[in-house]
């Protein structure tokens, strides 16, 4: 029963630990993202588009970034639930 009872422990320590990892590099990357997009196209200049009223860059540079960050996110879950598993066992 103590086993079970630390297990428990350690799975939750994994958990809340692996979550503020998770938190940390989802904003990281929400952070660097915009910014690698800009180097990637140094021709267009996003920010001046969309103050311009260029609905096309904006929804280019939301879905870009957007689905970025989505993914980085779905990594950063898949990494969480297998420390969470990893305790569990």
């Amino acid at each position: 029963m103590m086993e079970t009872l630390q297990n428990i422990g350690w799975s939750m320590i994994f958990s809340i630990i692996g979550a503020v990892i998770g938190i940390a590099l989802v904003i990281a990357s929400s952070l660097i993202l915009p910014v690698l997009i800009d180097r990637l196209t140094p021709s267009i200049d996003e920010q001046k588009e969309i103050a311009r009223g260029n609905a096309a860059v904006g929804e280019y540079y939301g879905r870009i970034v957007g689905s970025a960050v989505l993914g980085v996110s779905i990594v950063v879950a898949a990494a969480v639930l297998g420390g969470i598993l990893a305790a569990l066992h």
